[in-house]
């Protein structure tokens, strides 16, 4: 982890984060990176307009951003489970290899719509899979007062691509052919696998074994839905994204049918959309600081129903480039914002699969969305499409009163206090489970309506950290008397539990134990369930709680 060096890099400056080297290192490799994939993009969506229709073309959107939808809960574990570094490296390197083979294809001719969607997604599914790693890894590369300005970088390394990369695609085409776009984009992941393999990450270890993929995606999942800021912001994201999928897929035939150009002129519209993405960065943070989250997401999806509205009405190159910058403005501090949020309300533990949910629901938006308004295009035409997307989006305000986006400014800690053992003396491995803890409180009884609503917040806190089962229980004939219970699958999984508090997770534990009014302190009960392989069948079998027990946690 990052130590925080100087003051005046906390001062919490939008470009802080490049001060420091290791970051702006892989933030200009993945630039780079960024770039290559826009050109090809660019070379692609063209292809496809030349070679097959409308729904083909938004096509290209959908196979690009599939593979984040279907890959990302499993990337996003493997990324907490392995090493950071090396995950990004492994795929990345599928990437080129994937980027090679399109251009090997291009050169020998063999491009058809459906093999350079599969090729598009075969691309995709590298960068997909080291989406997650390369989103957690942020937090290790600068201070944490820092993430938040580092995580809006991170977007905007995407933008800035977008700002030069569509044009400079757009030109290469039209001057050299798709095939030179697609060996560029090859090239342009050295720069990202050398950045990768100067990195000297400091391993984390951990007291415990790591949790299997299913298991971890398991855990990943139970955690974004027993938190409900992060699951009501995945949930804004999934449908905004959705909807406003009909701009970024539609734009070929904007240059195409709309405006009747060329390669240049859709690379020059998407260079537009990035410029205005870039200078949204400077607008974003001030502007959340003002009116929060919710309000900010919806002036943001005002303004692109607005630009979705102009664009379907214009004929004209420069009216467009306003507009779309307009509206890649008001698209990245949607996206942003989102992602903001995710990063700072989970801690470090599930960093990776939380990335990996959130942008899952905003590639499976794009992606779904992409097909649906490429069909509505294809049989009533781009301006129909448009004019439908900007009424959805207007009409999707009416969430902000039942999914209301949360506003947070600092990251989420874990607590760094060790706890005690737990005194174990029965013969038990860390496989051994399901295991069933019960927590017994006196409460006084003006105190009990307190103590109950604590208590559900608690619920909460234990859910997503790995327990099920959770209850509690008040004595009949001797109410100050409670108890709580819940169980957890594996041993292992009880201390993995122990270890995944934060400090706003200790800190509602402490007032459930200042409420205690016993002489005894809270009494914790430990229990093996299902002992059978606690108890010896007969004489002659060894007794392995004889042996010495090692505690791990």
């Amino acid at each position: 982890m990052v130590a925080p060096e100087k003051e005046q890099d906390t001062n919490g400056a939008i470009l802080s984060p490049l001060r420091h080297a290791l970051f702006r290192n892989m933030w200009f490799s993945n630039t780079v990176s960024n770039a290559g994939g826009l050109i090809q993009s660019v070379a692609a969506a063209w292809i496809m307009t030349s070679i097959s229709t409308a729904d083909h073309v938004a096509l290209v959107q959908t196979a690009t951003f599939l593979p984040m939808a279907l890959f990302a809960l499993p990337a996003g574990a493997i990324a907490d489970i392995y090493d950071r570094r090396k995950v990004q490296m492994v795929f990345f390197l599928l990437s080129l290899i994937a980027a090679a083979l399109m251009a090997l294809v291009s050169i020998l001719g063999l491009i058809t719509p459906w093999v350079l969607l599969g090729l598009c997604f075969l691309v995709g599914t590298g960068g997909a899979l080291a989406a997650p790693a390369r989103g957690a890894s942020i937090a290790e590369q600068v201070p944490k007062e820092l993430l938040p300005q580092a995580v809006a970088l991170n977007n905007i390394s995407y933008n800035l691509a977008r700002s030069v990369g569509p044009a400079i695609g757009g030109l290469i085409v039209v001057s050299f052919g798709a095939t030179a776009a697609f060996v560029i984009n090859a090239v342009s992941f050295v720069p990202m696998l050398e950045s990768l393999r100067r990195w000297r990450r400091e391993a984390e270890v951990s007291r415990l074994p790591p949790e299997g993929l299913l298991r971890s995606i398991n855990s990943g999942v139970r955690y974004v839905m027993n938190m409900q800021p992060v699951r009501r912001a995945i949930g804004r994201a999934f449908v905004l994204c959705f909807i406003g999928a009909s701009l970024p897929s539609l734009m070929p035939l904007i240059a195409h049918d709309l405006l009747q150009g060329n390669a240049g002129t859709f690379g020059l519209l998407l260079g537009s959309f990035g410029i205005g993405a870039v200078c949204g960065i400077f607008v974003l943070h001030p502007m959340r600081a003002k009116i929060g989250n919710e309000n900010t997401l919806r002036v943001c999806s005002v303004v692109v129903a607005a630009s979705l509205v102009g664009l379907a009405a214009s004929t004209n190159l420069i009216i467009d480039f306003i507009i779309l910058m307009v509206a890649g403005m008001a698209w990245m501090m949607i996206t942003t914002s989102i992602s903001v949020l995710v990063q700072l309300f989970v801690p470090r533990w599930v960093m990776g699969r939380a990335i990996a949910t959130s942008s899952a629901s905003i590639t499976l938006g794009v992606a779904m969305g992409s097909w649906v308004w490429g069909i509505i295009a294809r049989d009533y035409g781009v301006v129909v499409a448009f004019q439908i997307s900007a009424i959805a989006l207007l009409a999707s305000l009416i969430l902000g009163y039942f999914l209301p986006v949360a506003d947070r400014n600092k990251s989420t800690e874990l607590d760094e206090h060790v706890l005690d053992d737990p005194d174990v003396t029965l013969g038990i491995s860390g496989r051994s489970g399901p295991i069933s803890i019960e927590l017994q409180y006196r409460i006084s009884e003006d105190k009990a309506r307190d103590f109950y609503k604590l208590m559900r917040e608690q619920q909460k806190v234990r859910s997503r950290n790995g327990a099920y089962a959770w209850s509690i229980s008040r004595n009949i004939s001797d109410p100050e008397c409670w108890a709580e219970r819940f169980s957890c699958a594996t041993w292992n999984d009880y201390l993995r539990l122990r270890h995944r508090r934060t400090l706003e997770d200790s800190n509602l534990q402490r007032m459930a134990m200042n409420m205690h009014i016993g002489i005894e302190p809270v009494k914790v009960l430990r229990w093996l369930d299902r002992p059978a392989g606690s108890v010896r069948w007969s004489d002659d079998v060894p007794d392995h709680g004889d042996d010495a027990l090692q505690i791990q946690g």
